[in-house]
């Protein structure tokens, strides 16, 4: 079993900060990319920032200059630092991580249940 917890959304003013943590669990023989994408109400889920093994970044126009994703492969932890945030930053935020269990051949995409963020003006 592999799971993966989102932990540090919540409530901020515009302007203001908010670190998002995503720690992958179970039986794992190794991650691949990680990521993260958020849903606005009424939109499509849209990619946000994604890692590789390498270190690697890729950021959405949305937020490139203000979002900064990192991992530490030891911990298999993904991290969000979002600073000057914005209403428009308001979402719900998901984890995702391509994963190969041990003693599987092949590797699946897996998601976090999402963390709420809310920034208010």
């Amino acid at each position: 079993q592999v799971q993966l917890v989102e932990s540090g959304g919540g409530l901020v003013q515009a302007g203001g900060s908010l670190r998002l943590s995503c720690a992958a669990s179970g039986s794992i023989f190794s991650i691949n990319a990680m990521g993260w994408y958020r849903q606005a109400p009424g939109k499509q889920r849209e990619l946000v920032a994604t890692v590789t093994t390498g270190g690697l970044t890729n950021y959405a126009d949305s937020v490139k200059g203000r979002f900064t994703i990192s991992r530490d492969n030891a911990k298999n932890t993904v991290y969000l630092q979002m600073n000057s945030l914005k209403p428009e930053d308001t979402a719900v935020y998901y984890c995702n991580a391509m994963i190969q269990r041990v003693g599987v051949t092949f590797e699946y995409d897996y998601w976090g249940q999402g963390t709420q963020v809310t920034v208010s003006s």
